[in-house]
């Protein structure tokens, strides 16, 4: 059986794996009537890779969480 908040798990996961300070990520879930909002931290220097050239590594990892 899944587990009910896998895809706060599943960002930090593929998060984790792309920056240099996987110590400084942290997900943040919030749940409200619109859906469900993820808030991504990470350390000021990996926020250009997690961002990625126009925005593109960003989609992408929208378009896995989807």
């Amino acid at each position: 059986m899944a587990k009910e908040y896998s895809d706060a798990e599943f960002l930090e996961y593929v998060v984790k794996a792309l920056v240099d300070e996987p110590d400084a990520v942290h997900v943040d879930r919030k749940v409200d009537e619109m859906g469900v909002l993820l808030t991504l931290k990470v350390s000021a220097p990996d926020m250009g890779k997690i961002i990625g050239r126009n925005g593109n590594t960003a989609k992408a990892i929208r378009s896995l969480l989807r």
